[in-house]
């Protein structure tokens, strides 16, 4: 792309905005970054930016700065659909995202990890493979490192392997993955997409503008999914808890031992499956796949072992935002569960959980903003207290466990009404569980 001298506008000052902003700026281009968050909010992106000599305009979006751009970058957290995105629109200026960006300074095979729950995981455990085997990787896009990070740095690698969201899919126009991974898809988001329906072809965009060449790894336990994938141009790599519909590659998955794996929940399993054929599908060998399943510990706030006091393990999955995950989480525990749910509403069901509640949890402590809500779609299958507080809600928590019980946080929220993020949210769980020894 033909960026120098070009008036570039960046929608959006977060990480990738940031990366995007540093990128452009160094190769000659005129920026601006733009974000409707005030100078106070962004205060850790902003003086590296000023010293650049990158514009800004904060705490708001003026129109005439998009009607006047040769090139429009957004963010994964800026809607595609605000009213000064479709004025430029309007008016021919082409509208990008950073991953849709940074793709075209690439020539290296990309696999590409997408689906509700379970991508961090994934994508984290597949550059894990990749590594034992020998092979040189860059692992980031929606987790870590901005895909726009590896072209700027120039250091070649191999293989790039990153997670990708909806809102990221959402603004791809030739981003075309050798590998495209698709691990499921729920509810989730329903505040910024109209239904459901249009979420799932959010998803499915991941294996739009992939050929016969390429690859489509992609969970064919789900008939939704299934039906979704029917007429995708790639070569199909379809996974169930039972068969690879693959000879080749069913041979040598056969070989791998996943009951090593230390990942609860069969969620975590399925996560596993999906990894492996990506691996095996782009030079991975057994070994290294092996080796990977059997150290992978997890991440943090992803069913997070945290603690055992009196008898009570304590676990943190802070990153269930949404109603699926925690129904994930549930079905990882034979042993009763004092679960902790609550926050900021992404436009959920709660009614979808009446089946797991009723079989695995004790007792249900709600917090946030969405806490009437839930109890209102759960208090007639199990006893609902109301917390004022992180450390209210672990204490109400451990005083209604027994010896042996599990205490889980597993939100199926959003964590912006309380903390600053789910991982923000996660450490305050993880801080009131400890108050509790002391």
């Amino acid at each position: 792309m033909d960026i120098t001298n070009k008036n570039i506008l960046i929608v959006g000052l977060g990480r990738s905005g940031a990366a995007v902003a540093r990128f452009l700026k160094n190769r000659g281009a005129a920026v601006t970054v733009t974000d409707i968050a005030g100078e106070e909010e962004l205060e850790s992106y902003t003086p590296p930016l000023r010293e650049m000599g990158i514009s800004m305009e904060l705490g708001q979006h003026r129109i005439e700065t998009f009607e006047s751009a040769d090139l429009i970058i957004i963010s994964p957290g800026v809607p595609h659909t605000i009213l000064p995105i479709k004025k430029a629109g309007l008016k021919g200026i082409p509208v990008l995202g950073e991953i849709e960006f940074a793709s075209r300074f690439i020539r290296e095979p990309i696999v590409a990890v997408t689906g509700t729950n379970g991508k961090t995981t994934t994508t984290t455990l597949l550059g894990e493979m990749l590594k034992k085997s020998g092979l040189a990787i860059f692992v980031g896009g929606n987790i870590g490192n901005p895909l726009i990070d590896y072209v700027d740095k120039g250091e070649k690698v191999e293989i790039l392997i990153i997670e990708v969201s909806s809102f990221q899919l959402d603004t791809i126009d030739t981003f075309r993955p050798k590998v495209g991974v698709l691990l499921n898809i729920a509810e989730d988001h329903l505040d910024r997409y109209p239904d459901f329906a249009a979420y799932a072809k959010s998803k499915m965009r991941i294996f739009e503008n992939q050929r016969e060449s390429d690859t489509a790894v992609y969970n064919a336990s789900d008939p939704y999914i299934r039906s979704l994938c029917k007429n995708i141009k790639a070569r199909k790599l379809p996974f169930n808890n039972n068969a690879i519909d693959n000879d080749k590659i069913e041979k040598t998955f056969k070989s791998l031992d996943f009951a090593r794996m230390s990942l609860p929940g069969k969620h975590n399993i399925e996560n596993a499956y999906a990894a492996s054929l990506a691996a095996l599908t782009t030079g991975g060998t057994v070994k290294g796949v092996q080796s990977a399943l059997n150290n992978f510990k997890g991440l943090p706030n992803r069913l997070e072992y945290v603690a055992t006091i009196n008898d009570i393990n304590f676990f943190n999955d802070s990153k269930a935002t949404n109603v699926d995950a925690v129904a994930r989480a549930l079905e990882a525990f034979n042993k009763p569960v004092i679960l902790i749910m609550g926050g900021r509403d992404k436009g959920s069901d709660f009614h979808l959980l009446e089946d797991l509640v009723r079989q695995h949890t004790k007792k249900i402590i709600v917090m946030g903003e969405a806490k009437e809500d839930i109890r209102s779609a759960l208090e007639h299958i199990t006893s609902i207290k109301v917390a004022a507080s992180m450390e209210d809600a672990v204490s109400s928590a451990y005083h209604a466990a027994s010896p042996g019980d599990v205490v889980l946080l597993s939100p199926a929220c959003a964590s912006f009404d309380m903390y600053t993020s789910y991982a923000h949210r996660g450490k305050d769980f993880c801080r009131a569980v400890d108050e509790l020894n002391k």
